[in-house]
C-alpha cells in the first residue's frame, strides 16, 4: 500500500506494518516540527525575563566590583561579608561580584544560560540562608528580595532562554530539563561549599 502524504484519508485505513511505520515516521516528523515552531508569547516572555534579571545582576555586580551606581566597591563588599561571618571576605567579594556581573551579561545574551542561571541561583541561595534570621520581608532585612531573584533564576534554569538567544540550537537548549537539573546541582553544591568552607 502506498501512502499519499497529502491525502488525509490515506491514514484512515492502515493495515500492513510497512504502512504503519510510514505513518509513525510522519507523526514523529510533525511532532518534531511542532516542538521547533516559534512560540511568540513564551519566547518574548523569556526574553523580557532574561533582560530584567540580567540587568539587575549586572548592576549589582558593577556596584560591588567597581563602586559605581552608588555601590560600596570591593572593600565595602568585603566588609559586609566579614560582618556576616564569612572568612576570606576579599576573595569572596571578588568572586560574588564577578559571578553577578558576568552571569548577568550571559543571561542578557542568552549565552551558556544554564551555567549563568546556576551561578546567580547559587549566590541567592547563600543570601537567603544568611538573611533567614531577619524574617521574610524586605523592610526588616529579610529574604524577600534574594528569594525572588533566586526563584526567577531557577525558572530560567529549567525554562531555557527562549529562541531569541545565543544558545538557540545548542545541546543544552534542546535539553532544558536535563541541563536544568545539572545547573541546580551545581548551584546547590557551590552555595553549600561557600557557606560551609568560608563561614
Amino acid at each position: 500500500m502506498e501512502l499519499d502524504y497529502y491525502d488525509d484519508d490515506a491514514y484512515t485505513n492502515v493495515g500492513d506494518p510497512a504502512s504503519q511505520r510510514d505513518l509513525d515516521l510522519y507523526d514523529e516528523f510533525a511532532d518534531s516540527v511542532n516542538r521547533r515552531r516559534w512560540n511568540g508569547g513564551a519566547d518574548f516572555a523569556l526574553l523580557v525575563l532574561r533582560l530584567a534579571l540580567g540587568a539587575v545582576f549586572i548592576a549589582r555586580g558593577a556596584r560591588k566590583l567597581f563602586g559605581v551606581l552608588g555601590g560600596q566597591g570591593p572593600e565595602g563588599t568585603a566588609d559586609m561579608l566579614s560582618g556576616m561571618g564569612f572568612r576570606e571576605p576579599q576573595l569572596l567579594a571578588t568572586v560574588t561580584a564577578g559571578v553577578e556581573f558576568g552571569a548577568g551579561i550571559l543571561v542578557v545574551l542568552g549565552l551558556f544560560t544554564p551555567l549563568a542561571a546556576a551561578g546567580l541561583l547559587g549566590v541567592m541561595l547563600n543570601a537567603v540562608v544568611v538573611q533567614r534570621a531577619d524574617g521574610f520581608f524586605l523592610e526588616t532585612g529579610g529574604v524577600e528580595y534574594p528569594a525572588m531573584l533566586g526563584v526567577v533564576a531557577l525558572a530560567l534554569l529549567f525554562a531555557g532562554p527562549g529562541r531569541v538567544a545565543a544558545d538557540n540550537g545548542r545541546l543544552w537548549f534542546r535539553r532544558p530539563v536535563a541541563s536544568g537539573f545539572v545547573g541546580l546541582l551545581l548551584a546547590v553544591a557551590a552555595a553549600a561549599a561557600v557557606f560551609f568552607v568560608f563561614r
